[in-house]
Protein backbone atom coordinates (compact mmCIF):
# COMPACT_ATOMS: atom_id res chain seq x y z
CA UNK A 1 0.00 0.00 0.00
CA UNK A 2 1.40 3.88 -1.04
CA UNK A 3 1.47 6.59 1.02
CA UNK A 4 -1.18 8.00 -1.10
CA UNK A 5 -3.83 5.07 -0.19
CA UNK A 6 -2.72 5.03 3.75
CA UNK A 7 -3.82 8.65 3.66
CA UNK A 8 -7.16 7.87 2.26
CA UNK A 9 -7.98 4.95 4.59
CA UNK A 10 -7.26 7.44 7.77
CA UNK A 11 -11.04 9.25 8.23
CA UNK A 12 -12.61 6.18 7.31
CA UNK A 13 -10.97 4.42 10.22
CA UNK A 14 -12.20 7.27 12.13
CA UNK A 15 -15.55 6.86 11.02
CA UNK A 16 -15.14 3.12 12.36
CA UNK A 17 -13.89 4.52 15.48
CA UNK A 18 -16.19 7.03 15.99
CA UNK A 19 -19.51 5.29 15.81
CA UNK A 20 -18.53 2.85 18.13
CA UNK A 21 -17.63 5.36 20.90
CA UNK A 22 -20.91 7.14 19.91
CA UNK A 23 -22.56 3.68 20.46
CA UNK A 24 -21.58 3.36 23.77
CA UNK A 25 -22.66 6.78 24.99
CA UNK A 26 -25.79 6.29 23.77
CA UNK A 27 -25.91 2.77 25.58
CA UNK A 28 -25.50 5.16 28.44
CA UNK A 29 -29.19 6.52 28.33
CA UNK A 30 -29.93 2.95 28.82
CA UNK A 31 -31.84 2.61 32.30
CA UNK A 32 -29.28 -0.20 33.25
CA UNK A 33 -26.12 1.75 32.41
CA UNK A 34 -27.62 4.81 34.55
CA UNK A 35 -28.14 2.62 37.98
CA UNK A 36 -24.46 2.43 37.57
CA UNK A 37 -23.82 6.38 38.22
CA UNK A 38 -26.80 6.53 40.80
CA UNK A 39 -25.11 9.71 42.66
CA UNK A 40 -25.79 11.40 39.12
CA UNK A 41 -29.63 10.48 38.80
CA UNK A 42 -30.15 13.90 38.73
CA UNK A 43 -28.39 14.05 36.16
CA UNK A 44 -30.00 11.83 33.31
CA UNK A 45 -32.79 13.98 31.67
CA UNK A 46 -29.80 16.64 30.61
CA UNK A 47 -27.35 14.03 29.69
CA UNK A 48 -29.27 12.78 27.80
CA UNK A 49 -29.99 16.05 25.53
CA UNK A 50 -26.27 16.07 25.47
CA UNK A 51 -25.89 12.87 24.20
CA UNK A 52 -28.35 13.66 21.14
CA UNK A 53 -26.53 16.78 20.57
CA UNK A 54 -23.35 14.86 20.49
CA UNK A 55 -24.83 12.02 18.11
CA UNK A 56 -25.82 15.23 15.86
CA UNK A 57 -23.01 16.65 15.56
CA UNK A 58 -20.48 13.51 15.34
CA UNK A 59 -22.62 12.33 12.54
CA UNK A 60 -21.98 15.33 10.42
CA UNK A 61 -18.58 14.82 11.15
CA UNK A 62 -18.06 11.73 10.12
CA UNK A 63 -19.70 12.11 6.68
CA UNK A 64 -17.77 14.57 6.46
CA UNK A 65 -15.04 12.26 7.01
CA UNK A 66 -16.59 9.78 4.85
CA UNK A 67 -16.98 12.33 2.03
CA UNK A 68 -13.21 12.98 2.16
CA UNK A 69 -11.37 9.71 2.78
CA UNK A 70 -13.71 8.68 -0.27
CA UNK A 71 -12.55 11.45 -2.54
CA UNK A 72 -8.36 10.60 -1.54
CA UNK A 73 -9.25 7.37 -2.17
CA UNK A 74 -10.71 7.99 -5.71
CA UNK A 75 -7.49 10.16 -6.46
CA UNK A 76 -5.10 7.52 -5.01
CA UNK A 77 -7.03 5.00 -7.76
CA UNK A 78 -6.38 7.17 -10.07
CA UNK A 79 -2.82 7.47 -9.59
CA UNK A 80 -2.43 3.74 -10.02
CA UNK A 81 -4.12 4.12 -12.91
CA UNK A 82 -2.14 6.18 -14.15
CA UNK A 83 1.11 4.93 -12.74
CA UNK A 84 0.23 1.55 -14.63
CA UNK A 85 -0.52 3.31 -17.93
CA UNK A 86 3.33 5.43 -16.94
CA UNK A 87 4.86 1.51 -16.66
CA UNK A 88 2.93 0.53 -20.14
CA UNK A 89 4.71 3.54 -22.18
CA UNK A 90 7.39 2.89 -20.77
CA UNK A 91 7.56 -0.92 -21.40
CA UNK A 92 6.70 0.42 -25.03
CA UNK A 93 9.43 2.93 -25.19
CA UNK A 94 11.65 -0.27 -24.11
CA UNK A 95 10.25 -2.20 -26.95
CA UNK A 96 10.94 -0.10 -29.81
CA UNK A 97 14.86 0.73 -28.06
CA UNK A 98 15.53 -2.63 -28.02
CA UNK A 99 14.27 -3.43 -31.91
CA UNK A 100 16.53 -0.32 -32.83
CA UNK A 101 19.64 -1.52 -31.11
CA UNK A 102 23.25 -1.67 -32.45
CA UNK A 103 24.45 -5.10 -34.44
CA UNK A 104 27.38 -6.26 -36.26
CA UNK A 105 28.09 -7.87 -39.35
CA UNK A 106 31.49 -9.58 -40.41
CA UNK A 107 32.57 -9.52 -44.14
CA UNK A 108 35.18 -12.24 -45.09
CA UNK A 109 36.55 -9.98 -48.05
CA UNK A 110 39.05 -10.71 -50.73
CA UNK A 111 42.41 -9.27 -50.08
CA UNK A 112 42.29 -7.05 -53.35
CA UNK A 113 39.03 -5.46 -51.81
CA UNK A 114 40.92 -4.04 -48.55
CA UNK A 115 41.64 -0.47 -49.78
CA UNK A 116 38.59 0.27 -51.29
CA UNK A 117 36.08 -1.36 -48.56
CA UNK A 118 37.90 0.48 -45.62
CA UNK A 119 37.36 3.70 -47.29
CA UNK A 120 34.00 2.56 -48.07
CA UNK A 121 33.06 1.59 -44.48
CA UNK A 122 32.55 4.96 -42.61
CA UNK A 123 30.46 6.29 -45.47
CA UNK A 124 28.18 2.77 -44.92
CA UNK A 125 28.41 3.70 -40.92
CA UNK A 126 27.10 7.05 -41.07
CA UNK A 127 24.32 6.13 -43.56
CA UNK A 128 23.13 2.92 -41.24
CA UNK A 129 24.24 3.99 -37.44
CA UNK A 130 22.94 0.85 -36.13
CA UNK A 131 25.36 -1.82 -38.01
CA UNK A 132 28.86 -1.98 -37.19
CA UNK A 133 31.22 -3.34 -40.01
CA UNK A 134 33.95 -5.61 -39.17
CA UNK A 135 36.23 -7.18 -41.49
CA UNK A 136 38.42 -10.56 -42.40
CA UNK A 137 40.76 -9.84 -45.49
CA UNK A 138 42.54 -13.10 -46.95
CA UNK A 139 42.83 -15.04 -50.43
CA UNK A 140 39.84 -16.04 -51.40
CA UNK A 141 40.46 -19.83 -50.74
CA UNK A 142 41.56 -19.35 -47.03
CA UNK A 143 38.32 -17.67 -46.41
CA UNK A 144 36.38 -20.33 -48.30
CA UNK A 145 37.80 -22.89 -45.82
CA UNK A 146 37.27 -21.11 -43.01
CA UNK A 147 33.84 -20.65 -43.38
CA UNK A 148 33.62 -23.60 -44.09
CA UNK A 149 35.11 -24.84 -40.79
CA UNK A 150 32.34 -22.35 -39.24
CA UNK A 151 34.27 -19.46 -38.90
CA UNK A 152 31.56 -16.54 -37.85
CA UNK A 153 30.88 -14.17 -40.71
CA UNK A 154 27.82 -12.75 -42.21
CA UNK A 155 28.80 -12.17 -45.94
CA UNK A 156 31.50 -13.88 -47.99
CA UNK A 157 33.17 -11.45 -50.96
CA UNK A 158 35.42 -13.18 -53.17
CA UNK A 159 37.80 -12.43 -55.80
CA UNK A 160 36.80 -15.23 -57.88
CA UNK A 161 33.00 -17.03 -58.21
CA UNK A 162 35.08 -20.58 -57.76
CA UNK A 163 35.07 -20.50 -54.26
CA UNK A 164 31.39 -18.66 -53.87
CA UNK A 165 30.13 -21.79 -56.30
CA UNK A 166 32.07 -24.30 -53.99
CA UNK A 167 30.41 -23.39 -50.72
CA UNK A 168 26.83 -22.66 -52.33
CA UNK A 169 26.93 -26.68 -53.19
CA UNK A 170 28.14 -27.24 -49.69
CA UNK A 171 24.83 -25.09 -48.64
CA UNK A 172 27.12 -22.56 -46.99
CA UNK A 173 25.62 -19.41 -48.97
CA UNK A 174 22.08 -17.74 -49.32
CA UNK A 175 21.90 -18.11 -53.14
CA UNK A 176 18.62 -15.65 -53.47
CA UNK A 177 21.23 -13.15 -52.28
CA UNK A 178 23.98 -14.05 -54.14
CA UNK A 179 25.15 -11.28 -57.30
CA UNK A 180 28.16 -10.39 -59.24
CA UNK A 181 29.03 -7.03 -57.83
CA UNK A 182 32.72 -6.26 -59.48
CA UNK A 183 35.10 -7.01 -62.52
CA UNK A 184 39.05 -6.29 -62.29
CA UNK A 185 42.24 -7.11 -65.07
CA UNK A 186 45.42 -8.98 -64.52
CA UNK A 187 48.40 -7.37 -64.61
CA UNK A 188 51.97 -7.85 -64.61
CA UNK A 189 54.09 -5.82 -62.89
CA UNK A 190 58.07 -5.01 -62.20
CA UNK A 191 60.04 -2.33 -59.98
CA UNK A 192 59.62 0.89 -61.80
CA UNK A 193 63.63 0.68 -62.97
CA UNK A 194 62.80 -2.73 -64.54
CA UNK A 195 63.49 -3.23 -68.21
CA UNK A 196 60.43 -5.39 -68.70
CA UNK A 197 58.23 -4.26 -71.55
CA UNK A 198 56.19 -7.41 -71.87
CA UNK A 199 54.85 -10.85 -70.57
CA UNK A 200 57.60 -12.60 -73.38
CA UNK A 201 60.11 -10.68 -71.51
CA UNK A 202 59.59 -12.73 -69.09
CA UNK A 203 61.98 -15.47 -70.57
CA UNK A 204 64.99 -13.19 -70.55
CA UNK A 205 64.72 -12.93 -66.30
CA UNK A 206 67.88 -14.32 -64.96
CA UNK A 207 67.65 -17.97 -63.50
CA UNK A 208 67.60 -16.26 -60.18
CA UNK A 209 65.07 -13.84 -60.47
CA UNK A 210 62.14 -14.42 -58.61
CA UNK A 211 58.22 -13.87 -59.92
CA UNK A 212 55.85 -14.21 -57.55
CA UNK A 213 52.51 -15.32 -58.28
CA UNK A 214 49.54 -15.93 -55.60
CA UNK A 215 49.14 -19.63 -54.75
CA UNK A 216 47.67 -21.90 -57.28
CA UNK A 217 45.37 -23.90 -55.45
CA UNK A 218 43.75 -21.18 -53.45
CA UNK A 219 44.01 -17.57 -54.35
CA UNK A 220 41.59 -16.42 -57.24
CA UNK A 221 45.09 -14.15 -58.65
CA UNK A 222 47.54 -17.11 -58.37
CA UNK A 223 44.61 -19.30 -60.56
CA UNK A 224 44.50 -16.46 -63.09
CA UNK A 225 48.28 -16.07 -63.19
CA UNK A 226 48.63 -19.59 -63.56
CA UNK A 227 45.88 -19.62 -66.65
CA UNK A 228 47.75 -16.60 -68.02
CA UNK A 229 51.10 -17.97 -68.05
CA UNK A 230 49.66 -21.23 -69.73
CA UNK A 231 48.61 -19.07 -72.71
CA UNK A 232 51.48 -17.00 -73.20
CA UNK A 233 53.79 -21.05 -73.01
CA UNK A 234 56.28 -19.06 -70.48
CA UNK A 235 55.15 -21.60 -67.37
CA UNK A 236 57.25 -24.92 -68.19
CA UNK A 237 60.39 -22.67 -68.37
CA UNK A 238 59.44 -20.17 -65.40
CA UNK A 239 58.24 -22.86 -62.74
CA UNK A 240 61.46 -23.27 -60.96
CA UNK A 241 61.18 -19.14 -60.06
CA UNK A 242 57.82 -18.83 -59.50
CA UNK A 243 57.36 -17.92 -55.68
CA UNK A 244 53.89 -17.99 -54.12
CA UNK A 245 52.22 -15.65 -51.56
CA UNK A 246 48.40 -17.08 -49.93
CA UNK A 247 47.07 -13.40 -50.92
CA UNK A 248 47.73 -10.63 -53.45
CA UNK A 249 48.64 -7.93 -51.46
CA UNK A 250 51.85 -10.65 -50.46
CA UNK A 251 52.78 -10.80 -54.31
CA UNK A 252 52.58 -6.77 -54.62
CA UNK A 253 54.75 -6.52 -51.35
CA UNK A 254 57.46 -8.90 -52.99
CA UNK A 255 58.08 -6.45 -55.92
CA UNK A 256 57.77 -3.49 -54.27
CA UNK A 257 60.07 -4.81 -51.96
CA UNK A 258 63.14 -5.95 -54.57
CA UNK A 259 62.59 -9.77 -53.08
CA UNK A 260 60.59 -10.54 -56.99
CA UNK A 261 61.73 -9.53 -60.45
CA UNK A 262 58.52 -9.24 -61.56
CA UNK A 263 54.88 -10.50 -60.21
CA UNK A 264 51.05 -11.05 -61.36
CA UNK A 265 48.49 -9.11 -59.77
CA UNK A 266 45.22 -7.27 -60.23
CA UNK A 267 44.96 -3.85 -61.67
CA UNK A 268 44.02 -2.44 -58.59
CA UNK A 269 46.51 -3.57 -56.70
CA UNK A 270 49.02 -1.92 -59.24
CA UNK A 271 47.44 0.68 -58.89
CA UNK A 272 48.08 1.45 -55.34
CA UNK A 273 51.72 1.68 -55.25
CA UNK A 274 54.50 4.05 -56.63
CA UNK A 275 57.12 1.94 -56.40
CA UNK A 276 56.36 -0.22 -59.10
CA UNK A 277 54.95 0.24 -62.76
CA UNK A 278 52.39 -1.92 -65.03
CA UNK A 279 54.46 -3.97 -67.56
CA UNK A 280 51.34 -5.39 -69.65
CA UNK A 281 47.83 -6.29 -69.06
CA UNK A 282 46.85 -9.96 -69.56
CA UNK A 283 44.39 -10.12 -72.55
CA UNK A 284 40.99 -11.09 -71.39
CA UNK A 285 41.25 -14.47 -73.39
CA UNK A 286 44.21 -15.23 -71.11
CA UNK A 287 42.26 -16.03 -68.04
CA UNK A 288 38.52 -16.78 -67.37
CA UNK A 289 36.68 -13.50 -66.15
CA UNK A 290 38.06 -12.15 -62.85
CA UNK A 291 34.28 -11.42 -61.17
CA UNK A 292 33.94 -10.77 -57.92
CA UNK A 293 30.38 -12.74 -56.27
CA UNK A 294 29.29 -10.90 -52.79
CA UNK A 295 26.55 -13.14 -51.08
CA UNK A 296 24.74 -13.88 -47.48
CA UNK A 297 26.05 -16.66 -45.98
CA UNK A 298 23.43 -19.06 -44.33
CA UNK A 299 24.66 -18.88 -40.42
CA UNK A 300 24.30 -15.15 -40.89
CA UNK A 301 22.91 -13.58 -37.64
CA UNK A 302 21.75 -10.79 -39.00
CA UNK A 303 20.61 -11.19 -42.59
CA UNK A 304 18.96 -7.84 -42.92
CA UNK A 305 22.19 -5.63 -42.24
CA UNK A 306 23.68 -7.95 -44.09
CA UNK A 307 21.43 -7.49 -47.07
CA UNK A 308 21.64 -3.54 -46.73
CA UNK A 309 25.11 -3.79 -46.65
CA UNK A 310 25.23 -5.40 -49.86
CA UNK A 311 22.72 -3.04 -51.52
CA UNK A 312 24.47 -0.23 -50.27
CA UNK A 313 27.88 -1.38 -52.32
CA UNK A 314 25.66 -1.45 -55.27
CA UNK A 315 24.68 2.51 -55.22
CA UNK A 316 25.72 4.87 -57.72
CA UNK A 317 27.52 7.32 -55.76
CA UNK A 318 29.72 3.88 -54.08
CA UNK A 319 29.88 2.75 -57.92
CA UNK A 320 32.43 5.79 -58.46
CA UNK A 321 34.93 4.73 -55.67
CA UNK A 322 35.65 1.13 -57.03
CA UNK A 323 35.76 2.74 -60.27
CA UNK A 324 38.46 5.32 -58.94
CA UNK A 325 40.57 2.39 -57.37
CA UNK A 326 40.20 0.71 -60.66
CA UNK A 327 36.95 -1.61 -60.76
CA UNK A 328 34.74 -1.84 -63.18
CA UNK A 329 30.87 -2.62 -62.61
CA UNK A 330 29.94 -6.03 -63.89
Amino acid sequence: MNENKAIAYIPIVLCVTGGRRLQNLQNLQNLQNLQKFKRFKGLKGGLGVLIRLLSVFSMAFFSVLLAVGGWALSVSMREDVNGADQSSDNSLLNSLSSSQQRVSITVSAAASLQTVLTEIEPIFERRYPQVDVFYNWGGSGTLQRQIEQGAPADIFFSASPQQMEMLAKKGKVDVRSQQTLLTNQLVLIAPEDSSLGSFADLKMLAPADQIAVGEFRSVPAGQYAQATLTYFQLLPKLSGQLVFFNNVRGVLAAVENGHAAAGLVYATDAQLSNRVKVVAIAPADSHPPIRYPIAILQRSDHPEAAQQYIDFLSDPDIAQIFERYGFSQR
